[in-house]
């Protein structure tokens, strides 16, 4: 990619279903002067339309499952890691609350769209940093479920949500005017380029490459790698249905469903292999070091 398309949303937009979409927007909704195949799914009285009943539909599972899994993890009281591990999901929980008036396409105001959108992609890089948290947990520098564990890893997430969160309703609310520059073609805003598109893929990598460690060389297993690469898969996946074939599902369904459906559903499987992922590794009778100190 060349520098002066760094930071640009245009084929970004054009082509998939995407939260920062709503902000780039004059109608603060996923039209805008990108083009492309719009989602209209159910049309509705008063010339509205229930974008992605699908994705709603599906992200109300997500909920469902993700409180399913909280409670699950609640029997596993020497589990290592398992509040931080309740603490990503409960992130993941407010992701898909806020993916049912974004990329579902829920009809609403567009200024509560914004707001909506704002605490949606600030989650996005919250949660996915205390995912990457969650693999250096199991390292055992801190002890897991103290309040000095769960304060930086809820302290240092709040960080990126606040920061995250403040740049993407100014440029939706046009407060300080900074980001209005976005709005036109090809609606470049790098800082939202690098938390919303760039960081949180560093995180899911980083997390990947610290379990993968923590497991074949410390644990000696390899039977978990089969659900940590089969959560990185389907999560994989996923952006390849929003990304890359979502405009030929649009196209060829006439506006009715696109890629976000299946993104939805992809990276739902992926959460709970990565729930499962975590599970495995802290069966009891698994091998672990002593001084429980990791080397």
């Amino acid at each position: 990619m060349g520098s002066t398309q760094f930071g640009n949303f245009e084929d970004f937009c054009r082509d998939a279903t995407l939260p920062v979409c709503n902000l780039l927007s004059d109608s603060h909704n996923q039209t805008g002067p990108w083009g492309g195949c719009q989602l209209r799914g159910i049309t509705l009285s008063g010339g509205r339309y229930l974008g992605n009943l699908g994705s709603i539909l599906l992200c109300a599972i997500a909920i469902a499952t993700s409180i399913y899994l909280i409670f699950r993890s609640e029997r596993k009281r020497a589990a290592v890691g398992r509040r931080e591990m309740q603490l990503f999901l409960l992130g993941y929980i407010v992701i898909e609350i806020c993916e049912i008036f974004t990329v579902g396409e829920f009809p609403l105001s567009s200024r509560v769209r914004v707001a909506f959108t704002g605490i949606h992609i600030g989650f996005i890089i919250a949660t996915t940093w205390i995912l990457m948290l969650n693999a250096v947990v199991g390292y055992q520098i801190v002890d897991d479920g103290t309040p000095l564990s769960l304060g930086v890893i809820a302290g240092t997430a709040l960080i990126l949500l606040i920061g995250t969160g403040y740049i993407a309703l100014d440029t939706g609310y046009h407060w300080t005017g900074f980001w209005d520059s976005s709005y036109a073609l090809p609606n470049r805003n790098i800082a939202l380029y690098v938390l919303y598109q760039l960081m949180p893929l560093v995180f899911l990598v980083a997390f990947f490459i610290l379990e993968g460690i923590l497991v074949l060389r410390v644990l000696g297993e390899v039977r978990p790698m089969a659900y940590l690469t089969g959560a990185a898969i389907l999560f994989a996946l996923g952006q390849i249905f929003n990304y890359v074939i979502s405009r030929y599902i649009c196209n060829g369904t006439m506006g009715k469903i696109d890629g976000a459906l299946f993104e939805t559903l992809f990276t739902l499987l992926s959460v709970v292999l990565i729930w499962v992922f975590w599970s495995s590794i802290t069966e009891d009778d698994w091998p672990m070091p002593v001084g429980n100190t990791y080397p």
